[in-house]
């Protein structure tokens, strides 16, 4: 998502005094806010490196080390009016920042990404071993630059998946092994139950519980206008249905539990064949056709989920009749194709592929959630085509519909969204964390515009 500055398009609407000088307020906000994070980044990092030339110049090592940070962080903390354990946080973080990443904060000094931007790449990159750490920075920052922080995780993570010397469904294994139920009991009678599952389970059970959660919505809205209409319910002394879909969630989730029977399964270590047989939910799983074939071992992506390994898309891959081909552009990493018997269902699964979530800049709200919304309404003229249709959420599409914001498509996919001031903000298509890619010293001019498609289609 980028923006272009201020507005100063013929015929729009000018700012009032009293906007603009909030606005400008707002800018002088950000600019003092930036240089702030950087000072205390580099602050907290100072006193780390401090806290251990004086560990090593007493040749403490270990608990005494540590001994001397926990110091360090206690006197800050007093300073900051904060708690130790949270500013040693902080100065581990900023240590790891400034040390192992020194471009990805550079690249933060210089504003070319943003403070989420870092924290992210931190995060991941805590799974990159050392020796690839650089290249994984390099392609991070990359990545960084083109989204905003909360819709680049995806991407970071395939980034880190592709890097890793050990592959990802090695790395599955070992982490499946660890799958667990917890409960953290809490207050007022409330506890939270934790399940760490493979992520293809997990995003099942969550579309599985949505959709009867929907049912009963539905089931519930037919009886109020069955009511509506003279039907006798008033004796029938049963309270209105009114729970809220994570209520009615977490109510299925215990009937099931609590009520169901296991599913008997005779593999042990790996993902339950069982589980994944019992699937009834919507999950969209994008798989290159090499791993698809066991020819290799690169993980597949649970659009809108994370990434899971290529013996689970594999197992999945044997229990559907009919699977779309998606074309993916070699240059650009872009969905540009997909190919069915059905043209009208073809044409929304191209757009799931495409957008992945709402299309308005940094919402992520999942494609499986928004409405498909023509760009050009069709009571005005606009086509049912591929490059008239985009996904928004219900929130954007209202305010598409009822605000002077507006929208037009430039291209392969690519949105640019004006506000009512005349700011410009470039919406680029997402791009798949799976797909074919080429490798290519001198790409095309709009290969990181999002252009439109080339003429000839790519090979599959």
């Amino acid at each position: 998502m980028t923006a272009n500055g201020a507005g100063g398009e013929v015929g729009r609407e000018a700012p009032t005094p009293s906007q603009a000088l909030a606005f400008s307020r707002y800018a002088e906000a950000l600019d003092l806010s930036h240089a702030a994070d950087i000072a205390r980044t580099r602050a907290l990092a100072d006193l780390g490196h401090a806290a251990l030339h004086d560990a090593r110049r007493d040749g403490v090592r270990g608990m005494a080390s540590d001994m001397e940070l926990r110091s360090v962080a206690a006197e800050a903390a007093g300073m900051a009016r904060l708690t130790d354990r949270r500013l040693q946080v902080e100065i581990d973080h900023a240590v790891t920042v400034i040390d192992d990443y020194p471009a990805l904060f550079e690249a933060w000094a210089q504003r070319r990404i943003e403070r989420g931007h870092v924290d992210v790449v931190v995060r991941v990159g805590a799974g990159v071993p050392d020796e690839v750490r650089s290249a994984y920075e390099e392609a991070a920052i990359a990545v960084c630059e083109r989204d905003v922080p909360s819709r680049v995780r995806g991407a970071l993570d395939a980034l880190a998946a592709r890097l890793h010397p050990q592959t990802f469904t090695e790395r599955h294994k070992a982490a499946a092994a660890e799958r667990c139920v917890r409960v953290f009991h809490g207050t007022d009678g409330m506890s939270n139950l934790v399940a760490n599952l493979p992520t293809v389970i997990a995003a099942g059970m969550l579309d599985r519980l949505t959709q009867m959660g929907q049912s009963v919505k539905d089931a519930r809205a037919e009886s109020n206008g069955a009511e509506s209409d003279g039907a006798d319910a008033a004796g029938s002394g049963e309270p209105a249905d009114t729970r809220t879909m994570d209520q009615l969630r977490a109510d299925i989730l215990g009937d099931f539990v609590l009520g169901g029977a296991p599913v008997v399964d005779p593999t042990y270590g790996t993902d339950r064949a069982g589980g994944l047989g019992a699937i009834r939910a919507r999950v969209q799983v994008a798989v290159t056709a090499e791993t698809l074939m066991g020819r290799d071992e690169n993980p597949a992506e649970a659009v809108g989920a994370a990434l899971i390994d290529a013996d689970t898309a594999r197992e999945l891959a044997g229990q559907v009749s009919e699977w779309d081909r998606l074309f993916i552009d070699p240059v650009t990493r872009t969905p540009v194709e997909i190919d069915t018997y059905r043209p009208t269902a073809s044409m929304k699964k191209l757009l799931m592929a495409r957008d992945q979530h709402c299309r308005f800049p940094g919402c992520r709200r999942a494609a499986l959630r928004c409405e498909i919304d023509h760009t050009i309404d069709y009571a005005l003229g606009g086509h049912t085509h591929i490059f008239n249709l985009a996904h928004l959420c219900q929130r954007h599409h209202s305010m598409k519909q009822f605000t002077k914001w507006e929208v037009r498509q430039v291209g392969g996919g690519v949105l640019e969204w004006t506000s009512p001031l005349g700011r410009v903000y470039r919406e680029d298509v997402p791009i798949p964390a799976v797909c074919f890619t080429i490798d290519t010293a001198d790409p095309p001019p709009d290969a990181t515009r999002g252009g439109p498609p080339p003429d000839e289609p790519p090979p599959f």
